[in-house]
């Protein structure tokens, strides 16, 4: 079992950006990089490459937002999964216009109360196959261990814990899990690995990490913290996003993972 890079087109105000996580307010973000390639430049790329299964993020539910998605949809239809403002209105609209699945967070939620019934009206709207859960997350500094997941941009603390039966349960309703690591999300400081450790041992579906992957070094920790049983996305750090990895890198490092 290998980890699969899989990669981002996060958008904000119709730009591709890399931002700090949680520095979103009222519209407004903490950069690291503005992109002056197109979000469409961009999923034309990972086909190029063959980066299946990449993540368009609309930060942001403005009109420039939604055209640079639909433009990397246009681009490589079937192929990227979108998130960002998805909801039981919009779900499948996305699909149609060329989502190969569609991530939600804050749909599944009233305030910090799981909402169960949307759960279950979304899994049937879109079907199980195309449904990813965004377990964005940060550290309960109440309780001194584990992860309460976030959501409204990771502003916002929910009552739900990560736990072995908490991934269990929501994997009834979904495809994948994508687990932004929001405290160290955007920093290139390091990844959680006890946080990879705990979804490499309990996660029953496909899960993505994301968060503070920084270097080839840190990628290996990484490696070794999952045993190859979870994929991983990396922003800030990639070359083509104004960091220091060699974004080919990670493609030739795909290419044998797939042989």
């Amino acid at each position: 079992m290998m980890s699969l890079f899989r990669p981002c087109i996060d958008i904000h105000q119709g730009q591709v950006k890399q931002i700090v996580g949680g520095s979103l307010v009222a519209d407004q973000a903490q950069e690291n990089f503005v992109s002056e390639l197109s979000a469409g430049d961009y999923a034309k790329m990972y086909q190029r490459d063959g980066l299946n299964g990449a993540h368009v993020i609309m930060l942001g539910s403005d009109k420039a937002n939604k055209e640079a998605a639909q433009q990397a949809l246009s681009a490589w239809p079937k192929a990227l999964q979108i998130g960002g403002g998805i909801n039981l209105e919009n779900a499948r609209y996305w699909l149609e216009q060329g989502a190969s699945k569609v991530i939600v967070t804050s749909v599944l939620f009233n305030g910090a109360e799981l909402n169960r019934n949307h759960l279950i009206k979304l899994s049937e709207l879109v079907g199980k196959d195309k449904l990813v859960i965004d377990l964005s997350c940060r550290r309960d500094h109440q309780s001194g261990s584990g992860w309460v997941v976030t959501t409204n941009r990771w502003q916002t603390l929910t009552n739900l814990a990560i736990t072995a039966q908490s991934l269990i349960d929501l994997s009834e309703y979904c495809d994948e899990f994508l687990v932004h690591a929001a405290d160290v999300e955007g920093l290139k400081q390091g990844a959680d690995l006890e946080l990879v450790q705990f979804l490499a041992q309990h996660s029953p579906i496909p899960t993505t990490y994301a968060g503070g992957i920084h270097s080839l070094a840190e990628l290996d920790a990484f490696e070794q913290a999952c045993q190859g049983k979870l994929d991983y996305t990396i922003g800030s750090a990639l070359d083509i996003f104004g960091g220091e990895i060699n974004y080919q890198s990670l493609v030739e490092k795909n290419q044998q993972s797939l042989k």
